[in-house]
């Protein structure tokens, strides 16, 4: 059986991976006041941050229409693939899963599609993508994938240190954490996104303590069978890298740059960690 995989931009999986596992990426929309750019085509992420910086209008984020996914879906069927499986950011962020999901059901008789709740942002969602590819490439059925992400879902943990609350407050996507609505704006929000929404889990009054905090989230998780790594162009993030001394990960520690849609919600500077406790 021959799976193949989908996902959205949010993933922030380099090129290299998605090169290598052949996954499907539907990109997003940007939109920088009435200029309009498509994620990954229009604007690269570097470019993204620099647009960002000179901008006095902070950017805003779009779902794919859903006739984007469709035509994902028709093109891997063509091109022979038995079923599509579709991992997508948290549905609790976006409407990008909704739209996934239309179009599954425009081609119900047609195709075998799967839309699956990743629960996950950015290299959280990364995380799934790649595992539900290489299990796709192991010969692995659509629904062993399905039943495969389930579980991980529940083991992958996302925290982040934001350098700036005002992305997140204009986007509208803050969550459970409204207490963080009234702080001081020198305050480093610390966040939670492990369950597929914004959760605070700390302020900090320095840049340096929301670092030390973010360590101490992956200190605390033990033996890691994956870490990643994410942020928004911060200048620190080699230092914060090297913070977390011998990473007790059996993988390679990935560091990657945060791509224009979750970007665009958690400003520059933000830096993220996403690991999966070995079991």
């Amino acid at each position: 059986m021959t799976v193949r995989i989908v996902t959205d931009s949010s993933c922030d999986l380099s090129a290299a991976d998605i090169e290598r596992y052949q996954i499907t990426v539907v990109p997003l929309t940007i939109r920088f006041g009435d200029e309009e750019f498509t994620d990954g085509q229009g604007l690269s992420a570097e470019g993204f941050y620099e647009k960002m910086a000179a901008s006095d209008e902070l950017p805003s984020t779009a779902a794919p229409a859903p006739g984007a996914f469709e035509v994902a879906f028709r093109d891997l069927g063509a091109g022979g693939a038995d079923a599509v499986v579709c991992v997508n950011l948290s549905f609790a962020l976006s409407a990008t899963g909704e739209s996934a999901q239309t179009a599954a059901r425009a081609l119900e008789g047609e195709a075998d599609v799967r839309v699956v709740d990743s629960g996950k942002a950015s290299v959280g969602l990364g995380l799934m993508v790649k595992a539900a590819a290489a299990a796709a490439e192991e010969g692995h059925s659509a629904d062993a994938i399905e039943t495969q992400l389930a579980q991980l879902k529940n083991r992958v943990f996302i925290y982040a240190a934001l350098d700036t609350l005002e992305n997140l407050k204009k986007g509208g996507r803050i969550g459970t954490a409204q207490a963080l609505l009234g702080s001081a704006l020198s305050i480093k929000p610390c966040l939670d996104l492990t369950s597929g929404v914004v959760q605070e889990a700390g302020k900090q009054r320095t840049r340096s303590k929301a670092r030390a905090w973010l360590a101490k989230q992956v200190s605390e998780a033990g033996e890691l069978e994956h870490l990643a790594l994410a942020h928004g162009a911060a200048d620190d993030i080699d230092a914060f890298a090297a913070s977390l001394g011998d990473t007790p990960a059996h993988n390679p520690l990935t560091v990657s740059l945060i791509g224009p849609v979750v970007g665009a919600h958690a400003g520059p500077g933000v830096i993220a960690a996403a690991m999966v406790p070995a079991q």
